[in-house]
């Protein structure tokens, strides 16, 4: 099992620029993928600069050549399945074939009554991303089809052009039991485990099928052992712990010991939310003294000792 990593880079009182200089750090760095939010808003935070995450992922997608972009993840209930699909084929082209699909049914209840968007019950919304995400399938093979749902009806509908890929990777995230994980069983292709639902991964695990498992961690990345304490303080106020979950704290190598800990629940894509805001030099820096050993000995160990939680 070889680990991943990617960014996540939530997109509030940040320019353009800001954003395009990390996910450029980021692919140089050797991070696998960047990720954004999909907020009209910064949740819980003050009024804030805060872009639209797919006109600025075709921006991401100018600037890089090979690091894969999504959101983490996207917001259901914010477009219509037909139009989704047809921006997520979009970036895909623009990208060549990198764009991953995250998505989720919406739970910032906030959001929805701030802008005026209709929405139904959580298990009304949990039921139209299980429909919106058939509709995409469908959408990326190009043929005309019918939907008759409960909440979206199309007749004759298609999608031209089809994305690059054959697939385009779905990445449900959350932790819900009876609302989330039968979607992830039934739909994803990795499950994204959201920090404040880690400490459950091993329960909610056998829960999600044949989905690869990825997590979010708040990071705190210290130079050296002196500066872990001020670190570790940075990040808990920055990330708490009821949102993001434990963090991972340290030096180098305190936090490789502290990635060969996750491995073993299972997780191969760590989604890591930086301290200090993913500053371009600490991508660079945890990309040499974190990815790289990890690469240069083969994840550290033998991989086949490491057994995914099924």
């Amino acid at each position: 099992m070889t680990v991943q990593f990617g960014v996540f880079v939530p997109q509030f009182r940040m320019g353009v620029s800001d954003v395009r200089a990390r996910a450029v750090a980021a692919e140089k760095a050797g991070f696998e993928s960047f990720w954004l939010m999909d907020h009209l808003y910064a949740p819980g935070g003050k009024p804030a600069d805060t872009l639209e995450s797919w006109t600025l992922l075709t921006a991401l997608a100018g600037a890089t050549s090979n690091i894969r972009l999504g959101h983490l993840v996207g917001c259901n209930p914010l477009r219509h399945p037909a139009l989704l699909a047809k921006m997520a084929a979009t970036v895909d082209r623009i990208s060549g074939g990198r764009l991953d699909l995250g998505l989720g049914w919406g739970s910032v209840e906030a959001e929805f009554e701030m802008f005026g968007i209709r929405v139904g019950s959580r298990r009304e919304r949990a039921e139209a991303l299980g429909e919106t995400l058939d509709i995409f399938r469908k959408m990326c093979i190009g043929a005309p089809f019918d939907h008759d749902g409960r909440h979206f009806q199309l007749r004759g509908a298609y999608g031209l052009p089809v994305p690059v890929q054959d697939r385009i990777p779905v990445h449900i995230g959350g932790g819900g039991k009876q609302l989330t994980m039968p979607l992830v069983a039934a739909h994803a292709d990795w499950w994204n485990c959201v920090g404040s639902a880690r400490h459950r991964i091993d329960e909610l695990a056998p829960l999600r099928g044949g989905a690869r498992i990825s997590a979010q961690y708040a990071v705190g990345f210290a130079r050296s052992a002196d500066e872990v304490a001020e670190v570790a303080a940075a990040t808990v106020r920055r990330m708490p712990h009821q949102a993001w979950g434990a963090p991972l704290v340290g030096t180098a190598d305190m936090l490789l010991d502290q990635i060969q800990t996750e491995r073993a629940r299972g997780v191969e894509l760590f989604v890591l939310r930086f301290h200090d805001f993913a500053d371009p030099a600490t991508l660079a820096r945890f990309g040499h003294e974190v990815i790289a050993p990890l690469r240069t000995s083969g994840d550290r160990e033998d991989t086949s000792t490491v057994e995914p939680v099924l």
